[in-house]
This record gives structure tokens, sequence and C-alpha cells, in this order.
């Protein structure tokens, strides 16, 4: 799945802003809680911990607030039902590989 990562203070507070869906998934880093103020469609949340192990997963309708989860330092986020589907639940810890479009990292020698 596609993933975009949201770092920036700028790219977290726009974050899913403005859209009308999601391809894919849209990582907010450091994040512990979201809303869905101004949205225009419902989003599965999880809430990962320093270790990207998920804490919680919920499903948040257009003008809710997600509230901020104890430990989580991130927070994934897919339209409702993808997450279900990509089998992130609790417990599960989530691995983030690079995409054919990212350059290799620098060999060590």
């Amino acid at each position: 799945m596609p993933l975009t990562i949201a770092a920036s203070y700028r790219a977290r507070a726009r974050g899913l802003l403005g859209r009308d869906g999601l391809t894919g998934a849209l990582l907010l880093t450091p994040a512990s809680g979201v809303h869905t103020f101004r949205m225009r469609f419902a989003i599965d949340v999880a809430y990962l911990d320093r270790r990207l192990t998920v804490l919680d997963v919920h499903t948040l309708h257009p003008g809710r607030l997600g509230w901020p989860r104890l430990r989580s330092r991130h927070v994934l986020e897919a339209e409702a039902g993808a997450l279900e589907r990509w089998g992130v639940r609790r417990g599960v810890r989530v691995v983030i590989t690079p995409g054919p479009s990212t350059p290799p990292p620098p060999s060590v020698r």
C-alpha cells in the first residue's frame, strides 16, 4: 500500500483536509491524537507506539475528535475499512519499507 509520511508541523496540520478520499495511508509523526473536523469522509485511525506497534484502532466519522492515546507517538490514517482489510489491529507491528521510487540508502564500507 502506498504510504505518505507527514512529519512536519504543516503536513500534520493539513493531514487529509480538503481530500475526497485516500489511496493507501497517511502516517502522522509525531502525533498522539487526531480529529476529523471539516473532513469529507470517515477514516480508520491506528495509534502506534515508538516501535510502530498498534495500541488502538478506531473508525472516526467526519466532525469527531480522536482523543490522544497515552504512549502513542504516531497515528496511521486510512479510509474507513482499510485497516481491517490490511490486518492492522491492536498488538500488530507496522513495518514501513521504501518503495521503488525511493533511492536505496547509501552503503557503508
